[in-house]
């Protein structure tokens, strides 16, 4: 008998066990520690904190794992659901439906897939996905011209406050830190502070010397601070940003390159650019 459930906190280590056979180029370690920081964030009520199994004699043969978040959209409170790691073992594929069909259930939610494989997507677009990112900018910061007398200040997991930035910006920035990111705060000689989250990127097996962007309020408050953070970068031997997009991007060099980066999304919210906070990237890692 098949049954589809949440995953609880004394499914982890089978959950672990059975992603790691599903995608050998991950390590249980990897799965372990993504689920333990599930275990003690916050969670918008009523939403599984982890996700949903397939379960067959009581052992675990089929997962999506989720991150539900609560967000602001124009003042209001939405939820964004991102679908992250599905995997079902070979015999229980014809299942498989049993998954999508109650992990997408709820109309006012959002859903993104932001790490969709390329033979996915025909999958995905049939059940209501849109695209909303069609690559990646990888942009070179340090050729930009730096704004006079701007400094960027590393924002530390412990921070509480941070002049000029608002609450729910520290918060986050702060959180990110603790998740492995770079958090920053580029701060121009009128007092003017913007917040930005970096994380070491991957691409495949192979690490280039680039970040990726998670979190920054306006592509064009990067586009300001650019100079300033390419030549911080390069002091860490980082020379290249890059950015969800949809093409070039204006006053910034760089190269745009499809389809690599392509994000969909499903709900009532188009998420925006430049914002993989909370994401999979994040929570599990590059």
């Amino acid at each position: 008998m098949i049954r589809c459930r949440e995953i609880g906190i004394a499914d982890l280590d089978a959950i672990a066990d059975l992603l790691t056979r599903g995608f050998p180029i991950r390590s249980r370690n990897y799965w372990i520690n993504g689920l333990r920081r599930l275990s003690v964030r916050e969670t918008p009520d009523s939403f599984p904190r982890f996700g949903y199994m397939l379960e067959h004699d009581r052992t675990p043969v089929g997962v999506l794992l989720l991150i539900h978040t609560a967000r602001n959209d124009g003042g209001c409170t939405s939820i964004r659901c991102n679908l992250s790691s599905w995997y079902v073992e070979l015999a229980f594929r014809s299942y498989a439906p049993m998954l999508t069909k109650v992990a997408q259930r709820h109309k006012d939610v959002t859903y993104v897939n932001i790490s969709p494989a390329q033979w996915t997507w025909q999958a995905i677009e049939a059940q209501g996905f849109r695209p909303y990112c069609g690559g990646l900018f990888f942009s070179f910061p340090g050729v930009s011209r730096p704004v006079k007398a701007m400094r960027v200040e590393v924002v530390r997991q412990d921070a509480q406050a941070v002049e000029g930035v608002s609450e729910a910006d520290v918060v986050l920035l702060a959180r990110h830190a603790a998740y492995g990111c770079l958090s920053l705060v580029c701060r121009a000689i009128d007092g003017r502070a913007f917040p930005f989250v970096l994380q070491s990127m991957r691409i495949g097996r192979i690490r280039l010397p680039a970040m990726q962007m998670i979190y920054c309020p306006d592509v064009a408050d990067y586009i300001a601070c650019a100079g300033a953070i390419g030549r911080f970068l390069l002091r860490r031997g980082r020379i290249s940003i890059a950015l969800d997009a949809n093409g070039p991007i204006p006053n910034l060099v760089g190269i745009y390159r499809e389809p690599l980066g392509r994000k969909y999304f499903k709900g009532p919210h188009c998420p925006r650019l430049a914002d993989l906070s909370d994401s999979e990237l994040v929570i599990y890692g590059p």
